[in-house]
C-alpha cells in the first residue's frame, strides 16, 4: 500500500515550486544553477551569552529538494557562503546561532528551508 500522505505532500511541495515560485540563481563558487524557490520571511531572536536578545529579521528560500539535487549532486545541501540571486538582491546562506544552515519545511526529502541575509544587490 502507498503512503498516502507522503504522496499529497509531495504532489504539493511539486504545486508550490510550479506555480508559487519565482526563478533564482543559487551560487555555488564557480557553478550556478537557476532553480525555482518560494520567498519566506524569517523573524528570528537569539540570546548572546550575556543573556542579551538580538532580533534580526531575515530571508528564507523555500526550493524542493528533488530541484536542489538535480542542479547539484544527489545528496547535495546548502553549503556556509552559497549565494541565491533573487529580484536583483543577493543572499547569503548562513546559519543564525547554531540553527543550521536549512531544515526541512513540512516532510523530510521534499522542501528544504534555506536561511539567508541580504548581502548585496546586482
Amino acid at each position: 500500500m502507498t503512503d498516502m500522505l507522503r504522496t499529497g505532500r509531495a504532489w504539493l511541495a511539486g504545486q508550490m515550486t510550479s506555480h508559487l515560485a519565482s526563478q533564482v540563481v543559487y551560487r555555488r563558487g564557480a557553478s550556478s544553477a537557476t532553480i525555482n524557490a518560494c520567498f519566506a520571511d524569517a523573524d528570528r531572536e537569539v540570546e548572546d551569552a550575556d543573556g542579551i536578545r538580538i532580533g534580526a529579521t531575515m530571508i528564507d528560500f523555500l526550493i524542493s529538494a528533488a530541484a536542489f539535487e538535480a542542479a547539484f549532486g544527489d545528496g547535495a545541501e546548502p553549503a556556509n557562503g552559497d549565494r541565491i540571486v533573487a529580484e536583483g538582491r543577493v543572499y547569503e546562506v548562513l546559519d543564525l546561532a547554531g540553527q543550521g544552515l536549512w531544515r526541512w519545511s513540512g516532510a523530510p526529502g521534499v522542501a528544504m528551508r534555506v536561511h539567508t541575509k541580504q548581502v548585496g544587490v546586482e
